[in-house]
């Protein structure tokens, strides 16, 4: 298990990592982001059914299972919301339950879930949610990964500084462990992320970014 990292804190109290030298959400508003990008990105909360399974590259703060679990009990999905998370390096309990703090909307189901990350689980179940995280390099972690995602939140930091979590092989095995008519998200419209994901098996558009970002790439898995 790696240690935990441990972020620097810009003005406005926006967690960056220093081994990426990146933020962990938008220096605008991360939950707007996360709400533009990777729910209504994937169709979200129109697609929800009981056991929809949400998987993404990147963990982080743990705001985009926040988000999405927020989505989930304000739409009244019915049943549990399935949620895998692979992560290399996760934050520090604190340090992601004070980010999370950031963001009062989601702060019902962020005091719900903090006394897991305390507790340093790296599985949760509620009535509602069932929760994996996967710790290790996706690359090798998400090869024999038995299970299928119905939507993928691509989310590790910015392809110029972390290219592991976007490259042709590893895109592939997204596609691979997609259920039909699933779909991915990304806050980046970088060429060789879209080329790899439609040689993969996606079909690919660009569309309207968040904040900063003027694109971003939504994906459906033909």
């Amino acid at each position: 298990m790696n240690q935990p990292d441990a972020p620097l804190w810009r003005e406005g109290g926006v967690p960056v990592s220093p081994r990426f030298d990146d933020p962990y959400y938008s220096l605008d508003n991360g939950l707007a982001e996360t709400r533009h990008t990777f729910l209504a990105g994937n169709g979200l909360p129109g697609r929800f059914r009981d056991g929809f399974h949400v998987a993404e590259t990147g963990f982080g703060t743990g705001l985009n299972l926040l988000a999405c679990l927020t989505l989930w009990r304000q739409s009244g999905a019915p049943g549990v919301l399935r949620f895998t998370s692979f992560e290399a390096f996760p934050l520090a309990p604190g340090d992601m339950i004070r980010a999370q703090g950031a963001f009062p909307e989601v702060a019902d189901a962020a005091g719900e879930l903090a006394p897991f990350w305390h507790d340093g689980a790296r599985e949760v179940r509620l009535r509602d949610l069932h929760f994996v995280l996967v710790e290790g390099d996706a690359r090798d972690t998400l090869p024999p990964w038995e299970d299928r995602a119905d939507a993928w939140f691509l989310d590790g930091f910015s392809p110029a500084k972390n290219p592991e979590l976007w490259g042709a092989a590893l895109m592939a095995e997204v596609a691979r462990h997609t259920a039909p008519g699933g779909t991915a998200a990304s806050y980046t419209a970088a060429g060789h992320v879209r080329r790899a994901l439609a040689d993969a098996g996606f079909a690919v558009e660009r569309h309207p970014g968040y904040g900063r970002k003027r694109h971003m790439t939504v994906a459906r898995k033909i």
